[in-house]
């Protein structure tokens, strides 16, 4: 299965940034330093993180859910992290596929437990999240297409977007949120928008500032957080 990607700037060469398939992502970064640090206020207090499920729920493309009808417009989800609450707006009328299936992967407990496995800090500015295993390989068994995807390539900070490989139908349940205004390629289609982070994107903010592990611009951050538990409000 290829590895979802999310797309990455490197020596002013666009690379991809991926969401869930076989074989290495197209994602770079340079030799330069990150731009993340010890900067005063970004600290965050986080629980340890579980262990990652060892049986994730599968599913099959028959249980791909039809488009959210659109009504309401928008759907409120919490993502309750081991680092604090995130609170997201869905945009059921302008990325309804994206958001049914979004609702039913958290309301099957797809995503608890599970770890965000990749920052990036430099290039592009993103914390990606979305594969119960940990490894950025995991989908849930389906894909889908690209839906609300920003012809210029600019993603201000508080999107949330989905993650997918080179093939342009390659959405299933990894997910990324932009912590600093990210402009991604827009060749092959761009990357879904489909919500906004409404509260807590300072919670992002803080585990970004920790930088990668290692110091590395992309790669699991240096302060772990993991999505415990998805509810979306009825």
């Amino acid at each position: 299965m290829r590895r979802p990607l999310v797309p990455a700037l490197a020596l002013a060469t666009t690379l991809a940034l991926a969401a869930c398939g076989s074989g290495s992502p197209m994602f770079g970064a340079d030799d330069a330093p990150s731009a993340s640090g010890d900067a005063p206020g970004t600290e965050v207090e986080c629980a340890e993180p579980p262990a990652p499920p060892s049986s994730p729920p599968q599913f099959s493309q028959d249980d791909l859910p039809a488009p959210h009808p659109g009504d309401p417009a928008t759907v409120t989800a919490t993502l309750g992290t081991s680092c604090g609450d995130i609170v997201v707006e869905l945009f059921a009328d302008r990325a309804p596929q994206t958001v049914a299936s979004f609702v039913l992967l958290a309301q099957e407990g797809y995503w608890d437990d599970s770890p965000c496995h990749r920052l990036t800090t430099q290039g592009i500015y993103v914390l990606q999240c979305g594969d119960p295993t940990g490894t950025g390989r995991g989908n849930p068994g389906y894909a889908y297409g690209i839906e609300n995807a920003p012809s210029d390539g600019i993603y201000p900070p508080g999107t949330l977007a989905m993650a997918r490989t080179q093939d342009p139908n390659s959405n299933g349940g990894q997910f990324f949120v932009v912590h600093e205004t990210t402009q991604l390629p827009v060749d092959g289609g761009g990357y879904s928008i489909f919500g906004q982070v409404t509260e807590g994107l300072d919670i992002v903010e803080a585990v970004a500032a920790q930088g990668g592990q290692g110091g590395t611009p992309d790669g699991a951050p240096a302060q772990p957080i993991s999505i415990l538990t998805v509810d979306v409000e009825d």
